[in-house]
């Protein structure tokens, strides 16, 4: 304790924010030294005037602000729609005070707010949909939108601004979890369906009909893509994470964890360098957690990412992320780089940060390109983003030092510009011809909204125009072609064989991807040859996007098929991009198969491992207990399981690869109980050993929280929790009494600090 709050005298001594300032660079000379000083120490509620002030932003840019109370309140999501208007998710329910009173109040709202007189700031708000609980994310479409208000997942028709006719488009869009691990995101895919950050469905819209199939489970809040369709995000203690692959591939073998190509760590580094003593973080009183001037050293509450693909910002700026971390009041610059199919990513600047705030509840947490090219960031402006659930007694006290839980009317939206630039409307059109020219656009807002108008108002008489595109050397805008044909079902066999003539892999790959449009019985076995050439032809980069088609041909050429993967999976025993686009053509189904390769692969190769744990994860499953049966014996501990513990160590107990370990056949859940009683009331920092296995970060996320300060979790509730996953899957172990509960309860009172496996091991 006298470590962090020495930092933090040392910080105030150094209020200029020069000398001992991580961020040098950026002095702030708006605010004297006397303000200053009170902002970081008792964290007022500012003007959004005196906000910008508070911020330090990159050389060369400047920040605007583009909205605030009263127009808009606690927003966490936007989207911009053809008027470049702002229409914006309020999720007004969160979190009241410490104990999230009235989180069920239906007091959330999805407003448009409009600019009317053309200077950059919207000046009218408009309430399209109000009496919603907790809403997160929206998405337009067609002739309505898209509404995420978990359990639900809303399309509502647009009529004049006001809702229309709602149809449920998936009643269970977000199956268990608790406000901080529930889908969200909904961006609209290259490929023409809908996507959701911390979700494994994605959705499409045909004709009137909802089409739902299984994807890849990804990130926590907040989703992007690049130009490619290649989806990225994150989760709270990782900076990027994100996929090699298209993101409609690989996801069929519910067997197969994970996917290799898919959830894929692109920036290693998640240290952050805040420019105030950020004390109030859930664990700040751990040692690892803030650094000796009291500020967050890594990642705790990442969110956000948006991955900038315009020109306003110059060439330097394409490609990179954007991630905000409102834990810490700022947002970081990462830059991306090809290497074949993979993706790698570094932090842009070393011991400094994109923008920062002094202001504690500058609380961005999402990133939008705007209509202009500039990044809009959505400042929740709260003192209180940790959710209850997880929400420690230390925390609770910085909450109340400061004075963080009122007022709850605040929000702001913010816009970042060049320093130079003047803020102009963009416009879109309505002729279907200038909307093709706009597939071409350095602007990536103006890009996307042209595709999506060309696939929602179905200008098919313009098939040819795009057809042009594809002959053309704009490889963005021949991909932007390529789906909108798909997306109108005018696609031809034509058109995917032109683009298999490119010389660009990623062009071959959108080829690969967009085939099953065109596969009939009679067009079948043609096409099997084509993919069956490209595998022959040992172009791993290509390989695995071919290998992931083959799933289509299976139903009708099953033995040609299997022989194919066979021969492949032997051939490249060592390479598990392709032995994972392999694996992922089967499920349970493919135990015949598997058996094949693990009797003639060598058994220290990359493909004996991978298809050996596909197996063990089909043996895991036969084993299974009855589920139902748990949920009728502890219907407490079920619904703690799914709000609490599932999003991290998943629905089977099997672990998330970069967040948990298994629960299932671990030792520790299975072993004594007073230690499982105590890591979940009090929580365990890693590394830990689970059966043998190490598990250290940055492969899980260092820390499970405890929930022992969570009043609303009783003792009863937390023994059928421990009883349902200790006779869950393949566990058997013994049921855990209220009692036992409350005896290591009330041993631990006065305890802040997680477990250590060493301490644990002690016991």
């Amino acid at each position: 304790m006298f470590i962090r709050f020495f930092g933090a005298t040392l910080f105030f001594l150094c209020i200029s924010f020069l000398g001992c300032n991580q961020n040098a660079d950026f002095s702030t000379t708006r605010l004297d030294s006397a303000r200053i000083h009170q902002i970081i120490e008792n964290a007022p509620f500012l003007s959004p005037e005196e906000a910008l002030k508070a911020m330090q932003v990159e050389e060369g840019f400047r920040v605007e602000l583009v909205a605030a109370e009263p127009l808009i309140s606690t927003p966490v999501a936007i989207v911009f729609d053809e008027k470049e208007r702002i229409w914006a998710v309020e999720m007004n329910g969160y979190m009241p005070d410490t104990l999230g009173t009235g989180e069920d109040v239906p007091n959330g709202k999805i407003v448009i707010l409009e600019d009317t007189d053309g200077d950059g700031k919207a000046d009218n708000r408009k309430v399209f949909m109000d009496s919603l609980v907790l809403p997160r994310a929206i998405c337009l479409i067609e002739n309505g939108i898209l509404v995420a208000e978990p359990p639900r997942l809303l399309f509502v028709e647009i009529d004049k601004d006001r809702p229309g006719k709602i149809t449920v488009v998936d009643e269970a869009y977000n199956k268990g979890g608790n406000v901080e691990h529930e889908a969200n995101g909904l961006i609209r895919g290259l490929d023409n369906w809908i996507y959701s950050a911390n979700s494994a469905k994605r959705y499409r819209k045909k004709g009137d009909q909802w089409l739902i199939e299984t994807t890849h489970n990804r990130g926590q809040w907040g989703i992007s893509q690049d130009d490619w369709g290649r989806l990225f995000y994150n989760n709270n203690s990782q900076n990027l994470l994100g996929d090699y692959f298209l993101p409609g591939s690989g996801a069929g073998n519910e067997y197969q964890r994970p996917v290799s190509g898919y959830n894929v760590r692109i920036v290693e580094d998640n240290r952050v360098y805040p420019v105030r003593p950020t004390t109030g973080v859930n664990r700040g009183y751990k040692d690892d957690v803030l650094d000796t001037t009291g500020r967050l050293i890594d990642f705790t509450a990442a969110c956000g990412p948006m991955l900038y693909r315009s020109d306003l910002f110059g060439r330097s700026y394409f490609n990179n992320v954007f991630v905000a971390e409102p834990s810490a009041n700022l947002i970081k610059r990462n830059i991306l780089h090809d290497e074949g199919y993979m993706v790698k990513g570094r932090q842009a600047y070393k011991n400094r940060e994109f923008l920062t705030s002094i202001d504690e509840r500058f609380r961005p947490v999402n990133l939008h390109t705007g209509p202009d090219g500039s990044i809009y960031i959505v400042d929740m402006y709260r003192g209180i983003i940790q959710h209850r659930y997880y929400l420690t007694e230390y925390l609770k006290g910085e909450i109340k030092k400061r004075e963080l839980t009122q007022p709850l009317n605040g929000g702001r939206i913010y816009r970042i510009v060049p320093e130079k630039s003047k803020y102009k409307r963009t416009g879109v059109p309505e002729d279907s011809e200038e909307l093709i020219t706009l597939l071409h656009s350095g602007n990536a807002w103006l890009r996307d909204m042209a595709r999506q108008k060309l696939l929602d108002n179905r200008y098919i008489e313009k098939e040819e125009s795009l057809r042009k595109i594809l002959n053309g050397t704009d490889s963005v805008a021949a991909v932007y072609a390529y789906w909108i044909l798909e997306g109108w079902e005018k696609l031809k066999e034509e058109d995917i064989l032109l683009l298999l003539q490119k010389q660009d892999w990623k062009l071959q790959m959108h080829a690969l991807a967009g085939m099953a449009s065109v596969l009939n019985e009679a067009t079948e076995k043609e096409w099997l040859s084509r993919v069956e050439n490209i595998i022959g032809t040992g172009d791993t980069l290509l390989m695995p996007a071919a290998l992931f088609q083959l799933k289509y041909f299976r139903k009708n050429n099953s033995t040609q098929v299997d022989n194919l993967l066979l021969k492949t999976a032997l051939s490249y025993p060592g390479q598990r991009f392709i032995q994972d686009a392999v694996i992922s053509n089967f499920s349970g189904t493919g135990t015949g198969f598997y058996q094949k390769i693990l009797s003639q692969a060598d058994t220290g190769s990359i493909s004996y491992k991978r298809f050996s744990a596909v197996v063990a994860n089909i043996h895991k499953d036969e084993a299974r207990k009855n589920d139902a049966l748990l949920k009728e014996k502890y219907p407490a501990g079920s619904t703690l399981f799914s709000t609490v513990c599932q999003s991290c160590h998943g629905s089977d107990g099997g672990g998330i690869a970069l967040l948990a370990p298994p629960l299932n056949n671990s030792d520790w859940v299975t072993g004594d109980s007073r230690k499982l009683i105590a890591i979940v009331l009090k929580g365990l920092t890693g590394p830990v050993h689970v059966n043998k296995k190490l598990y250290k970060a940055p492969d899980i996320s260092g820390d499970m929280p405890g929930v022992g300060a969570n009043t609303d979790i009783t003792n009863e509730g937390l023994a059928e929790l421990l009883s349902y996953i200790r006779k869950n899957w393949n566990n058997n172990a013994g049921e855990v009494k209220a009692g036992e509960v409350k005896a290591v309860r009330d041993s631990l009172a006065g305890r802040e600090l997680p477990f250590t496996e060493e301490e644990l091991n002690k016991w």
